[in-house]
């Protein structure tokens, strides 16, 4: 097994919140860039698909990389891997400032993506999960998760009034001074993970994967992911364009996922204590299935500004209540000792679906002019991933209990 040292002698709880700013920051950040679909593409004369296509990139680069990040992690320690990531991040938004055609869209959305790969909840899971006593580890991870909500409830309404303000390339100036100042806080965070001595063996690199890519429960929970990331990401990126092109004023879009950011924090401190009553794999099943009744409101109801913020305060008691418990459960299945890279296999997947999520989705609408597809699509896939984790069988593997593996 595996904890983590750092340079300075900080409280747990600062350590935390320290890695709860970064986290929050990147995510909030990077969760709320659908509010630039209608400025930039209006000012660079491009399709829905082309912002689209950049966004996915992102989403692409950001699980692409995800795994690179998690094993530098947990090797070395977080502090070089998120410093380098935050320059990245800030790379990505000066290239979109300058943007004048699709493809520095695209090139700045990777640089993006790549950015937020070390500084996201995906990357720093592992180090938090070390940092955090075994009886605190869900709830520790899942601040994680509520960080990235108060994130976004905090971006979703700065980035729309700066856009508003000063201008879509304006407001990009300010997020770049933003992120950089998150620099300085990699270094308490810093410190290389340590070995401690224990009935455990320490594992390879490539003795992790194995293990991993052999277990069926881990294969499906990554399936699972993919659809999560399906769902966030077009909702994040699509929704803002959604509601203007249901006649509603351009305000209901952004409120609705401010909303949501606010009942994700619920959510998400829910989910983290859900451990005590209700297996990890029942719970991720619930809210793929609650997804999917969800999004089927967006197809037969009414869309009244009512009622899209209602859908998304519904929506975000179950958005990023999928990470303490896929996590969790990658921590159960393998132990913490290379958490952050097996979470950023699973967080892959995540980010294959949500690649699939943005591009299909400026696809789908400038084919016809629609979004219906897109909400059937999100349906079939939440019950789909219903399915599939209820089989998952929570335990760890035979190397942590001692026991003669078994098939699982």
């Amino acid at each position: 097994m595996s904890s983590q040292t750092t340079r300075p002698t900080l409280p747990f709880w600062l350590l935390i919140a320290i890695v709860g700013v970064i986290v929050g920051v990147s995510m909030g950040r990077a969760q709320s860039m659908g509010l630039y679909l209608s400025p930039v593409t209006s000012t660079l004369g491009v399709g829905r698909e082309a912002f689209g296509l950049a966004m996915a990139m992102a989403q692409l680069m950001m699980g692409v990389f995800a795994p690179m990040s998690g094993a530098l992690i947990d090797k070395f320690g977080a502090g070089r891997v998120v410093a380098l990531c935050l320059l990245t991040t800030v790379a990505g938004l000066g290239l979109m400032y300058a943007a004048t055609t699709s493809a520095a869209l695209i090139v700045s959305g990777a640089l993006m993506g790549i950015g937020v790969s070390g500084t996201g909840v995906t990357a720093l899971v592992g180090t938090v999960g070390r940092l955090a006593p075994p009886d605190k580890r869900m709830s520790a991870i899942a601040s994680m998760g509520m960080s990235a909500g108060i994130g976004g409830f905090v971006a979703l309404p700065v980035m729309h009034l700066l856009i508003e303000r000063i201008g879509w390339q304006g407001s990009l100036l300010w997020l770049m001074a933003i992120t950089a100042l998150l620099i300085p806080l990699a270094w308490p965070i810093g410190g290389k993970p340590s070995t401690v001595s224990g009935p455990v063996r320490n594992q390879t690199l490539r003795e992790a994967l194995r293990e991993a890519f052999q277990h069926p429960s881990f294969l499906l929970l990554s399936a699972g992911f993919f659809v999560c990331g399906f769902h966030v990401a077009f909702i994040m990126v699509h929704l803002p364009a959604f509601t203007v092109d249901q006649g509603l004023p351009t305000w209901v879009g952004p409120t609705a996922l401010f909303v949501l950011s606010v009942a994700n924090i619920v959510g998400t401190y829910i989910a983290g204590q859900s451990g005590r009553f209700i297996e990890k794999r029942r719970g991720l099943s619930l809210i793929y299935f609650g997804r999917a009744v969800i999004f089927l409101g967006f197809l037969v109801l009414p869309m009244t500004p009512v009622v899209v913020i209602f859908l998304c305060g519904l929506l975000g008691l179950l958005w990023l209540a999928t990470i303490p418990l896929t996590s969790g459960l990658v921590a159960t299945f393998f132990g913490t000792t290379w958490m952050s890279m097996l979470f950023g296999f699973v967080f892959f997947a995540h980010q294959l679906g949500a690649f699939l999520g943005v591009w299909i989705g400026g696809r789908v609408f400038d084919v016809t002019k629609s979004y219906s597809a897109m909400w059937w699509m999100s349906i079939t896939l939440g019950v789909l991933a219903g399915l599939i984790n209820w089989p998952i069988k929570e335990a760890p593997v035979a190397r942590l209990t001692g026991a003669v593996p078994t098939s699982n």
